[in-house]
Formats: structure tokens, sequence, C-alpha cells
């Protein structure tokens, strides 16, 4: 589906074009062509790839979707695949979309799949830098890439709000098995951002500071300011990390307590039972000869003797904190 498709010379708009007339603008100086895509089906692509003489393996890619982060370079041309990760109320999981950049020193080409944040914010914010935008299409990459880099950072504060509200609730009693289920499934959600920040962090480190692509010469400060932003997240990301593997290793700890606790108070329960078994074992031996069989209180004297053995031994467990 086409989102919109605008011709600009030096930084300013010049106005919304039909596709057919790409060509046209393509061959006007200090021109550049900027069409954004959503959900485009493989005719649209087509049209795409003869009007803007796009690579074919490029195209492959975008046609394809869930590509890797990554920014490959085509000649005069750059093709930069950027995830978007986006928090769904109501869903555990991530959404993962995919924006797709065709930048060549004429034209820019955005695709995005997947997805239900637009960039029209961005379009509009360039607009009101013409004096940015005359920089040409490098400057809109950075704007696009700009944009689904810093929709990272709510992600990455919630994922740590979500860390803390745990980290809470750790020596809650009887909660230790919620908490590991909870920090497992937060850990995947931190591997999903993280698999969309460290491809694209270690791709756009390549546009900025020694060997750099024709297109990016005047913008690679913008670039290294992403890079930093990416650097930043990815920080975080591995705290997070960090701290959830710390996290688990306390909640089974805490685990592994609370089945020691149980074990010792057994084990005092056993050795109390043990007395009773001990005693009736000894008299419920059938020898001839018992001193107390024929005695009247034996029996009495027998129960009294299993009872205050068993309190004794009740008071000392509960002293060492066994009961």
């Amino acid at each position: 589906m086409l989102i919109n498709c605008v011709a600009y010379q030096e930084g300013k708009k010049l106005s919304d074009i039909p596709v057919a007339d790409i060509s046209d603008y393509l061959e006007k100086p200090e021109t550049f062509v900027w069409v954004a895509l959503r959900d485009p089906d493989a005719s649209e692509l087509a049209e795409a790839k003869l009007e803007f003489n796009l690579h074919e393996l490029a195209v492959e890619d975008a046609a394809r979707g869930h590509q890797r982060p990554k920014i490959e370079e085509y000649g005069d041309s750059l093709f930069a695949v950027i995830q978007t990760v986006e928090l769904v109320e109501g869903e555990a999981e991530l959404h993962v979309g995919e924006v797709d950049v065709f930048v060549g020193p004429n034209y820019v080409l955005s695709s995005r799949r997947n997805t239900t944040q637009g960039f029209l914010g961005v379009r509009a914010r360039a607009e009101r830098e013409p004096h940015l935008l005359a920089q040409g299409s490098a400057f809109v990459l950075y704007a696009l890439m700009d944009a689904v880099v810093d929709r990272y950072f709510p992600v990455a504060d919630k994922l740590e709000a979500e860390l803390e509200t745990i980290e809470s609730n750790i020596f809650t009693q009887g909660a230790q098995r919620a908490n590991i289920k909870r920090l497992y499934e937060l850990k995947a959600r931190v591997l999903t951002l993280r698999h969309a920040v460290m491809p694209l962090m270690e791709a756009v480190g390549r546009l900025y500071g020694g060997r750099v692509p024709a297109l990016c010469l005047n913008t690679e400060d913008y670039f290294r300011d992403i890079h930093d932003h990416l650097v930043r997240i990815a920080t975080t990301l591995d705290t997070i990390r960090d701290t959830i593997s710390t996290a688990i290793q306390v909640n089974l700890s805490m685990v592994a307590i609370d089945e020691s606790e149980v074990n010792k108070r057994l084990a005092a329960w056993a050795a109390i039972f043990a007395v009773f078994t001990a005693f009736a074992g000894v008299w419920g031996m059938n020898f001839k000869f018992m001193p107390e069989l024929e005695w009247k209180w034996g029996y009495p004297m027998a129960v009294a003797c299993m009872v205050v053995v068993c309190l004794y031994m009740h008071r000392r467990f509960k002293k060492s904190g066994w009961l």
C-alpha cells in the first residue's frame, strides 16, 4: 500500500507526485523522491525496482521479510533493515515488525511491515527542518532510523520496571515459582529487543568513521548519535540480563531454603515418632519375664515415659529452629 510519494528540492517539498512520474523527478538536479510503503505486495516492489533501479537482492530481502537488522551497500546505494519492537497492551510478548529502507543519491524508499506505528511524524519533522533535509537522502535514512531507535527506549524502560516489580516480590513466601516463571518470560522479551539492537548497532558503526559510504559523508555525526543511543540501550539490556540471572539464582536459593526447612521439620517429627516406635517395640516383645508385665502401673508409666521424652525432643527441636 502506497502511503505517500513526495519530491523534494534543496530541502523543500515540491509536491506529492504519482509513482509514474518518479523517473522524471529523479533527473532534476538537487532533487530527491521520498516514497513510503506499508505491507507492499510483489507488484508494488517490482514497480519500485524499475523506477529506482533497485538491486534485485535487496528487493528480494524486502519481499521476503523477517530479515536480521543490517545495512548493505550496493554500488552508490544502501539497503537498511531495521526491526521495530512494540509493546502491545494485553499481550505478554513483544511485537516485532520490520522497516526496509532503500537509499540512493536521489531517492528514499521506505517499506514497513507488521508494525502499527507509522512515520508521518518523521516526514513532518524533516519538512520543518529544510536546512537538514537539504543534505539529501542520507538525512532521511537517519531520521527514520532515529525514530525507530527512540521507540526502543520506552520498551527498555518498561522491561526495567517489570524487573523491579519482580525483585520486590523475591522474598515473598510462596511466590518463588511464579517469580521464576515471570523472570524467564522477561528474559525472553529482553532477548527479543536485544536481537533488534545489537546487529543494528554493529551496522550503524560502519556509517561514521573509517570507510564511510559516499551517501553518508555529510551525515556522519548524526549516525554517531544513533550509535550512542544504541549503546545506551544495549548497556541497559545487559544490566537487565545480569540482574535477571542473579534474581533467578536468588529464587532458586529461596526454593532450596524452603525445601531445607520442610526437610528439617519432617526429620524432627520423624525423630519424635521414632521414640514411640522404640518404646513400643521394646515393650511389645513377648518375653516371658518382662519386668513390667505383671505391674499394674507399667502401662501408664510406659506411656508417660514416651510422652515426656517426646515433649523434651519437641522442645529441643523448637529451640533449634527445626520446628
